[in-house]
């Protein structure tokens, strides 16, 4: 399994930013009869988050989504980061050309280093 950082375009101040989730979302109800004293807390999907971005990134966030789909995975990672997983090189590289080819400059990605155990 091999995973990729993936950096936008900020839209703003034209920078390399990865979207993070900094807490999970947080539902509640509120009830017409009686107070409901009841949340539920959920991580984003790694499309949910991507989704967030649009207008703050200079691609749609959508067709960047489609692209991706193809060759591998939209994860939200243990540190809130958006990452693409994939099954090996290969489909890395293939998703880096499609990409450049798509977006330009506009998205990278960032290979992520295994780390050993000692």
């Amino acid at each position: 399994m091999i995973r990729a950082k993936v950096w936008f375009r900020c839209a703003a101040m034209h920078d390399p930013v990865q979207p993070i989730l900094l807490e999970p979302a947080r539902i509640g109800w509120r009830a017409k009869l009686r107070e409901v004293d009841l949340t539920i807390e959920r991580p984003f999907s790694g499309e949910e988050l991507t989704h967030r971005m649009k207008g703050w990134i200079t691609v749609d966030p959508e067709e960047f989504c489609r692209v991706v789909e193809s060759r591998g995975w939209l994860k939200v990672f243990d540190d809130g980061g958006l990452v693409v997983e994939m099954e090996d090189e290969a489909q890395l590289q293939a998703l880096e050309r499609a990409l450049s080819e798509q977006f330009g400059d506009q998205v990278n990605l960032e290979p992520m280093l295994k780390h050993s155990s000692t």
